[in-house]
């Protein structure tokens, strides 16, 4: 039960990536097909996120589901869309996912 629960709080942090990007690219709601993908991957995402709870306590899971999508979007952000990738950022960005690592090496 306990990996069915993180296997569903993995994939809402993926479909995060999935809104936020659609978000970017949807130009403020102008583009109808990312509009589209932008609620479908926000279904998703809240509806694993929401299965996830059942065995994971609520700090911990929206502590990975937020930095998932706080470390993913930011990579997209620096691979797509250009943003800066400067050594501060990266090490800064290591240091999120060491944390959400620990969250999930902790006892529940």
């Amino acid at each position: 039960m306990m990996n069915t629960a993180w296997i569903y709080l993995l994939t809402a942090g993926l479909f995060e990536l999935g809104f936020t990007t659609c978000l970017k690219l949807s130009n403020n709601f102008t583009r109808v097909v990312y509009v589209i993908g932008f609620f479908i991957c926000g279904f998703i995402s809240f509806y694993s996120l929401n299965k996830s709870l059942s065995v994971i306590p609520l700090g911990t899971a929206y502590a990975v589901w937020t930095g998932i999508g706080a470390f993913g979007t930011a990579i997209i952000g620096i691979v797509y869309f250009g943003e800066p990738a400067s050594l501060p950022r990266l090490l800064l960005l290591a240091g999120l996912i060491g944390c959400v690592a620990g969250l999930k090496l902790l006892p529940h």
